[in-house]
């Protein structure tokens, strides 16, 4: 399937929308209407790019399917979500053997909170807020979580902990 950016998805883009990680930024850069998922897919492996960063980026109406492209599948691109019980509970300890997919979904949940919550700090904040933005993965921001919860208490990061399941 071959997808190609939307307005609102060039938009995004130009804006560095906290709605986007860094990496999903990435791949859709790669998204001109001539690539396939997997094409893209293959070319962000690296990155840690996967099936459900793609859904986001389609959930989010940031792309659409390239003129001419085969209908969009049904299902999403990824595999179901993982039940219930695959999930850890917030008494295990933070980030204790998760799936590289949960972590990959959590982190994609996280980022935007965590952007937004460092957004508030203003210039005292400011370094707290890049080194949020460079985060990659899920690991790296759980490691910025107690600095996070310095600068703004432990009850305006509780949104924080709950998107990274801690």
């Amino acid at each position: 399937m071959k997808y190609a950016k939307t307005e609102a998805g060039q938009l995004a883009l130009k804006e560095r929308s906290p709605q986007l990680t860094s990496r999903q930024r990435s791949a859709m850069i790669l998204f001109d209407g001539k690539k396939t998922v997997d094409q893209v897919l293959a070319a962000t492996a690296g990155l840690g790019i996967v099936a459900t960063d793609i859904d986001h980026l389609l959930a989010l109406g940031f792309l659409a399917p390239a003129e001419g492209a085969a209908p969009a599948p049904t299902a999403p691109l990824a595999a179901q979500p993982p039940s219930a019980s695959a999930v850890p509970s917030a008494a295990a300890a933070p980030g204790a053997a998760l799936p590289a997919a949960n972590k990959s979904e959590l982190f994609s949940q996280a980022w935007p909170v965590a952007t937004r919550l460092t957004a508030t700090l203003g210039l005292r904040g400011f370094r707290l807020n890049v080194a949020v933005e460079r985060c990659m993965d899920y690991d790296e921001l759980l490691a910025l979580l107690p600095k996070i919860t310095d600068a703004l208490g432990p009850e305006k990061t509780r949104e924080l902990r709950e998107a990274l399941r801690v």
